[in-house]
């Protein structure tokens, strides 16, 4: 039976940045926004775009890489374990942060199941957060032998940084197994 883990994709909406008219734009815009009320009509908003919260995995291997060496905050649990529960612990363990809550009591949105190379299958779940914004993490730490077979034993963070990523950075900053993940976000949140 496969290892299983699961982790929290959080993510936002960034506001699209306003282009400024040209002068001639603004008389032609006055002209045509008014509504048959009397009013005026006001630009729908916009959708902007998406960000991931990741995190670069710590430890002197991954210490000099960005491409391939960031991930979810996400962990391992038991067969007896609720995958969400596990998955809002890892959060907490690897940031030292209370993951984020769903906005009016919603739930948390399950994207999946996803096998990594490893043979590891990870069950996602992911929460919008726009106003989750922490300046720093604290994460735990675990025991590494470094250099490899040297018998010296270092304590490393599970992760040494977490920020947010615009999602085109994040597919190539994601471990490859993990970029499904945000294609599963994605088309839930076009």
């Amino acid at each position: 039976m496969a290892e299983r883990s699961a982790g929290l994709v959080v993510w936002r909406r960034t506001p699209s940045p306003r282009v400024a008219p040209a002068e001639s734009d603004v008389a032609v815009h006055e002209a045509s926004s008014s509504s048959p009320s009397g009013g005026t009509r006001e630009d729908p908003p916009s959708s902007g775009s998406l960000e991931v919260w990741i995190a670069h995995m710590g430890g002197p291997f991954w210490a000099r890489k960005e491409s391939r060496a960031w991930s979810i905050p996400k962990g391992l649990y038991s067969p007896d374990e609720d995958p969400l529960a596990a998955a809002l612990r890892e959060f907490s363990e690897e940031t030292g942060l209370v993951a984020p809550r769903p906005a009016g009591g919603e739930p948390y949105e399950e994207l999946g199941e996803f096998r990594q190379r490893s043979g590891k299958v990870v069950t996602a779940f992911a929460v919008e957060a726009p106003d989750f914004d922490p300046p720093s993490i604290t994460s735990n730490t675990f025991p590494l032998e470094w250099p490899p077979r040297s018998g010296r034993t270092l304590e490393v963070p599970e992760v040494d940084r977490a920020e947010w990523t615009p999602l085109p950075l994040a597919r190539e900053r994601l471990v490859a197994g993990q970029v499904p993940l945000l294609d599963a976000l994605l088309a839930r949140h076009p």
